[in-house]
């Protein structure tokens, strides 16, 4: 199965040279182990606009789709046999980037 491991941050300054270290160490275990698929950090919410064209006219609307205080800031997506082994890696990546870890399964 597929999880998207989502790297939640509450501010805007990227990964000290400490928590890379241990985000490169994360990610090395990651494919050492069979789990890796993909991973990238992301840019400030500030950077994002919202296209909707649903009624096939596009509207673009500069900035995130929610204003919070908390905001996607990077991701992994990985292989993991189940939802139990993919929170143990989610724990695992959340002490190595020094954020929290939201999981998401993909669909089928």
């Amino acid at each position: 199965m597929n999880f998207l491991l989502l790297v939640i941050s509450d501010n805007s300054e990227l990964a000290t040279p400490d928590e890379m270290s241990h985000i490169d160490s994360f990610n090395e275990k990651l494919r050492e182990n069979g789990h890796w698929v993909y991973a990238n950090g992301m840019s400030h919410p500030s950077a994002s606009v919202v296209i909707d064209n649903r009624d096939g006219v596009p509207k673009i609307t500069s900035g995130p789709l929610h204003n919070t205080k908390e905001f996607a800031a990077g991701m992994w997506i990985i292989e993991a046999p189940d939802l139990e082994t993919a929170h143990q890696l989610a724990a695992q990546g959340s002490h190595a980037c020094n954020r929290k870890i939201e999981v998401r399964p993909f669909h089928r």
